[in-house]
């Protein structure tokens, strides 16, 4: 008899590597699109997300779908359930919110614990077919200085980015409760979105980790932005929870993405940074 693919935990499907493949993997991420493409090119051959709340047009579970175009089995845990950002805390307390058809047909279903479904999706047969060669995901929004980044997934921000406004489509929870994991490298200002919250407020905790580097940063509501699309939470995304270094710049709770820009971007030019 042939051994069951081996069950992986991690805060993020960005942080796997090669021993993805043929794994069934327990991660942190959204069940957005952009998380949804990694994990079909690392070829998991299933995957459990957070479901972030759901938010604008579903788009936290919006992975499931594509996945289940790709042949993968894919299911997402309540973010009322466990802590998004955190592998290790959806296998303790994460509760089955929804499956796609190829979850469901291995009897992953709504209301099961995220153990009890990871193991059933220990099930799935060897992976579909390859997901589309590349995901464009790094979109220069304003090219002036300082210059306006978005970037779909937190995890794309390099020291190209330094000095620079960056909005990305991830959600702000740290991942492991690890301050060092707000952002790899320091930014002028950063843009999350807030998943929803979630349970012990998990979807929000990279705003004090930033503002103890010295970096104004805000969440946007799930439900006015699309989770894992930075061109959404800059078009679209309304303000929901602000560190105290964007308070002190003027900005608050209600205030359009765009004004968060417009204004640390404005600050910048007038003082040369935030100090």
């Amino acid at each position: 008899m042939a051994a069951l693919p081996p069950i992986l935990t991690a805060d993020s499907i960005t942080r796997v590597g090669p021993e993805a493949a043929g794994a069934v993997v327990v991660n942190g991420s959204h069940g957005g699109i952009y998380a949804a493409y990694v994990a079909a090119k690392l070829r998991v051959s299933a995957a459990i997300f957070n479901d972030a709340g759901g938010g604008r047009d579903n788009a936290g579970i919006a992975g499931l779908d594509y996945l289940e175009a790709l042949g993968v089995p894919a299911a997402a845990v309540g973010h009322d359930t466990a802590r998004i950002g955190d592998g290790s805390d959806m296998m303790a307390r994460g509760m089955i919110t929804h499956a796609n058809p190829a979850a469901i047909a291995l009897g992953c279903r709504g209301g099961m614990t995220c153990r009890d479904a990871g193991a059933a999706l220990q099930a799935a047969g060897p992976r579909g077919r390859e997901p589309p060669p590349a995901l464009e995901a790094a979109f220069l929004l304003i090219g002036e200085a300082p210059a306006v980044w978005a970037l779909d997934s937190a995890s794309l921000v390099s020291p190209e980015h330094a000095g620079t406004v960056v909005v990305t489509g991830s959600h702000g929870g740290l991942l492991g409760g690890k301050p060092d994991t707000a952002l790899k490298y320091d930014v002028r200002a950063a843009l999350f979105n807030d998943a929803g919250i979630g349970i012990d407020e998990a979807g929000v905790t990279r705003l004090p980790a930033l503002d103890a580097r010295g970096v104004a940063a805000c969440t946007v509501a799930a439900a006015s932005a699309r989770i894992g699309d930075a061109r959404s939470t800059y078009e679209d995304g309304i303000l929901s929870r602000i560190n105290s270094r964007a308070a002190a710049l003027g900005i608050a709770p209600g205030m359009a993405a765009r004004e968060f820009v417009a204004i640390t971007r404005r600050v910048a030019l007038e003082r040369g940074g935030f100090a």
